[in-house]
């Protein structure tokens, strides 16, 4: 036996009062207590997901018909180009291509990835002030 451990029939009656019964008893209600706190918060949060679903839908409506607004805006341009100086495919091509860069970057600014050039610190100015 190691030193310091108690023997004889006193020590299995130590052990037995820190038996396994009485910590399980305890760490399952312990559960118990936080299961039904996370549920209580599911439960609110299933609300919440149902008003934010919305919310998506719009924001996704919004980034398509920006990303389709600068394609179909380059599209014209070039074709209008092309209408008045003659340049068949040529003006298309690049104003397609134009309004395609134009689009990605108008998505990306509305989503907040790229940063709107007036909110961008000009080369003079100090980035703290």
């Amino acid at each position: 036996m190691a030193p310091g451990t108690p023997k004889g029939k006193d020590g299995q009656k130590a052990e037995s009062k820190t038996g396994e019964v009485g910590d399980l008893e305890t760490r399952r209600k312990a559960l118990d207590m936080a299961l039904s706190a996370r549920n209580d918060a599911e439960g609110r949060g299933t609300t919440d997901r149902t008003t934010s679903g919305g919310a998506g839908f719009a924001s996704a409506l919004k980034l398509s018909s920006e990303f389709i607004g600068g394609i179909l805006v380059g599209a014209g341009i070039g074709y209008l180009i092309d209408r008045l100086a003659g340049t068949s495919p040529w003006g298309m091509i690049v104003f397609l291509l134009l309004g395609f860069v134009a689009g990605i970057l108008n998505v990306l600014r509305s989503a907040g990835v790229v940063a709107d050039p007036e909110k961008r610190t000009r080369s003079g100015d100090k980035p703290g002030g």
